[in-house]
């Protein structure tokens, strides 16, 4: 699509449930393994009392539905903030979604609110993005 086919208020997302499968595949990718991701009896004792879903891999959904749906093929991400607003545990189900707020048409840039939200419908991570669309 060209910088003239979006419009304001656009939006797109993506639906996936997070368990230990992905959490594993992560931390063995990222090489972040900390306890509270992995180690049961440690996330016990934690203020959670239970495992948790690396915040990244969470937020990663954004950028999928940003390189499949909105804008899609061979847009630019430059720009990426996540305000990580509730844990997410093993099994919840999360669905991610991108909103255009501004169009810059003379630099070809999109403006997102992004956001992600579990199937009890809290908000667990909301932030802004711009990308570049040739």
């Amino acid at each position: 699509m060209r910088i003239e086919d979006y419009l304001i208020g656009q939006s797109a997302s993506l639906t996936k449930q997070f368990g230990s499968e992905e959490v594993m595949a992560f931390a063995e990718l990222t090489l972040d393994r900390n306890p509270i991701h992995l180690d049961e009896s440690y996330a016990k004792k934690s203020l959670f009392g239970e495992r948790l879903v690396h915040g990244f891999l969470v937020g990663s959904l954004i950028s999928a539905v940003f390189g499949t749906k909105l804008p899609g093929d061979g847009a630019i991400y430059l720009h990426q903030e996540m305000n990580f607003r509730k844990p997410v545990h093993y099994g919840d189900v999360i669905t991610a979604t991108v909103t255009v707020t501004n169009i810059r048409k003379e630099k070809s840039l999109l403006y997102f609110d992004t956001r992600c939200e579990n199937d009890r419908g809290e908000v667990v991570i909301e932030g802004k993005a711009i990308l570049k669309v040739s």
